[in-house]
């Protein structure tokens, strides 16, 4: 049995089981999740989708009308043709709510509410009641604040499968959600989140990756190096992380570890204060070498606050280079009384 996700293009992610030798549609179609489809014979390609990670067979039994031999190339598949021999992961070109399922709900506990530093809080969950949540590394979910109808989005900091969720969120002074984790939040307390959402994810590591990061940026890369560190990397991994002050400094120790672990994996950290104790100060896009980008062959991720997302991408327009991709998202802290 094989896990397939389903990532729509709302950013909502749901998961299947795929068992062995069953198509993708059916296997959607059983778990109540109607992807498109029309013939399910492989003759009107309704059903295209990209695969963009995991092993499959197509077959022979479709027509070249409703999936070319380029398209093919290209990553397009059709499901209702699409046999997996392995986990999957699958962009659907159409809503959730196109496909009858949404996000999910799950009950989580606090285990812990930790300060890293002034400006980041670590917050760690578990599931109630033996669910699974399963997410891809970068995704996010959100959390709604105990008593309200108040919800914040958070990338997970935690790889998938790990015995427990983990966050890292940053510390805004009189935002709702840090003020309770600062002020309130004890071990036990329970937190409703939905999801896992986003497009933001980790996928197959086939050329050299780029990761810039922002604050507290830093969470979904963290979920996605900790996911690389249980296989082996073929490329070079390299991530920049930027920071306003020395004291926003956090995981330093996970970050030294995970260069260890992964020969492949290099990091640097800049700080924006002139007066850091940091090798390097300034911003990401003074830290980024050529060889990181290597001629444009190299796949780019970049999260943080939109100042900088955008001087990331003023930068590469400037140097008129084009990753081969560039995956991106931004985070915009809200303090109390703004809308959730």
């Amino acid at each position: 049995m094989f896990t397939i996700a389903l990532n729509f293009e709302d950013g909502v992610s749901r998961f299947i089981q795929c068992n062995e030798n069953e198509k993708v549609l059916d296997a959607a179609y059983r778990q109540k999740i109607n992807l498109p489809m029309d013939c399910s014979d492989g003759v009107c390609g309704t059903c295209k989708c990209r695969c963009e990670r995991g092993e499959f067979d197509l077959g022979d039994e479709y027509l070249e009308e409703a999936l070319s031999d380029q398209e093919r190339d290209g990553g397009l598949v059709l499901t209702c043709q699409m046999v997996p021999s392995s986990d999957c992961t699958i962009a659907v070109p159409v809503t959730s709510s196109m496909c009858k399922t949404g996000v999910d709900t799950f009950r989580t506990d606090v285990i812990a509410v930790e300060n890293l530093s002034p400006s980041t809080i670590e917050l760690c969950l578990r599931l109630s009641d033996r669910q699974g949540l399963a997410f891809l590394s970068g995704q996010y979910v959100n959390i709604q604040l105990p008593g309200t109808e108040i919800t914040r989005a958070y990338s997970f900091s935690s790889a998938p499968g790990a015995d427990r969720l983990s966050f890292l969120i940053r510390n805004v002074p009189n935002g709702l959600m840090s003020s309770w984790l600062s002020k309130r939040a004890r071990p036990g307390d329970a937190l409703t989140l939905t999801g896992p959402q986003g497009s933001f994810y980790l996928r197959a590591v086939t050329r050299p990756v780029l990761m810039l990061a922002g604050g507290t940026g830093l969470a979904p890369f963290l979920s996605m190096l900790r996911t690389l560190a249980r296989g082996e990397l073929s490329f070079p991994v390299h991530l920049v992380w930027g920071v306003n002050r020395d004291s926003d400094r956090v995981k330093l120790e996970e970050l030294a570890s995970l260069a260890q672990q992964m020969p492949l994996f290099s990091y640097r950290i800049c700080v924006a204060d002139s007066a850091s104790t940091e090798r390097r100060t300034g911003y990401v896009t003074q830290h980024i070498d050529d060889g990181m980008l290597n001629d444009g062959d190299v796949d780019v991720y970049l999260c943080g606050p939109p100042p900088m997302v955008e001087a990331v991408m003023s930068y590469l327009q400037a140097r008129a280079l084009a990753p081969q991709n560039f995956y991106y998202e931004k985070f915009t802290p809200q303090a109390a009384g703004e809308a959730s």
